[in-house]
């Protein structure tokens, strides 16, 4: 019996226990989503790696010829890359076995993100409102695009200018560049990972103004350190130059401003619905 059929037999209520069932089988179908993209990114090595994880160590990446016909464009020198200053290499005995699970796991959680998300829904989605429901049904649209183009962003601008900064960054010309396999790893999965999980920032914004939690006008009270830990966080994810940060917050500030927009408009929408209901009453 489904979590729907439940609460019809029981009057729209479920118990504290049934809740806890209920989240646990929705933390295993998660799991085994993930695994299942797992498993799907382990065989399929040489894909994930020559193509996908590797693919911006090699000068002829599509966003370095980008910027190569950018810098050509505006009569700028610099822009267009012959190599990138450095090789890998593995030291652990385990470390290439290590690392092909790693970039399997990360995988596996960004190829089921939309199947987590629909769970997700699926859990809180009876215990909203009819109303809140209507409301509600692009959740996993939207957070799926909004991940999409958070995974697209870290992968194709945030990584690989990351990679270049730090792959021809020296402070001598007699200090060799080589680089650790699990470090270059990091730099790519994780920046990937973490900023599709940032831009997911308007619908959490939408699901706690939806609950009450927050408003546009506390997110306004709060814009400026808001900005400020934008800009830390910048600075944590890219290199330490100005451009890659400016890069990087300008669309986390764009994304701040499109959650205020969200934020007003549900609460709209709620003054809305709730001036009838009041004037009923009275």
């Amino acid at each position: 019996m489904g979590r729907t059929q439940r609460l019809a037999s029981k009057g729209g209520e479920m118990t504290f226990l049934e809740h806890l069932e209920e989240l646990r089988w929705t933390l295993v179908r998660s799991t085994a989503a993930i695994g299942v993209g797992f498993v799907l990114a382990f065989i399929f090595k040489s894909i994930l790696f020559e193509q996908v994880v590797l693919a911006s160590m090699h000068p002829d990446f599509i966003t370095y010829r980008a910027f190569c016909r950018l810098g050509l464009a505006l009569g700028v020198d610099g822009l267009c890359l012959t190599e990138l200053g450095f090789t890998l290499q593995n030291l652990p005995v385990s470390g290439q076995f290590m690392t092909h699970m790693t970039v399997a796991f990360i995988a596996g959680i960004v190829l089921a993100f939309p199947y987590i998300l629909w769970e997700l829904w699926r859990f809180i989605g009876p215990g909203l409102q009819e109303r809140e429901r209507k409301a509600s049904r692009s959740f996993v649209w939207f957070g799926s695009g909004l991940f999409l183009a958070g995974v697209l962003f870290g992968y194709f601008l945030l990584a690989p200018l990351s990679v270049q900064f730090f792959g021809s960054y020296q402070v001598s010309p007699t200090v060799a560049n080589n680089f650790a396999l699990e470090s270059f790893i990091g730099i790519v999965t994780q920046v990937t990972l973490w900023t599709g999980l940032v831009f997911e920032m308007p619908l959490v914004v939408s699901v706690l103004s939806r609950l009450g939690l927050i408003g546009p006008q506390l997110l306004r009270t709060y814009r400026r350190h808001a900005y400020v830990g934008i800009l830390v966080l910048a600075a944590i994810l890219t290199p330490p130059d100005i451009i890659s940060q400016v890069i990087v917050a300008g669309p986390l500030m764009l994304l701040y401003e499109v959650s205020i927009g969200i934020s007003g408009r549900i609460e709209r929408k709620r003054l809305k619905t709730s001036a009838p209901q009041a004037s009923n009453r009275a």
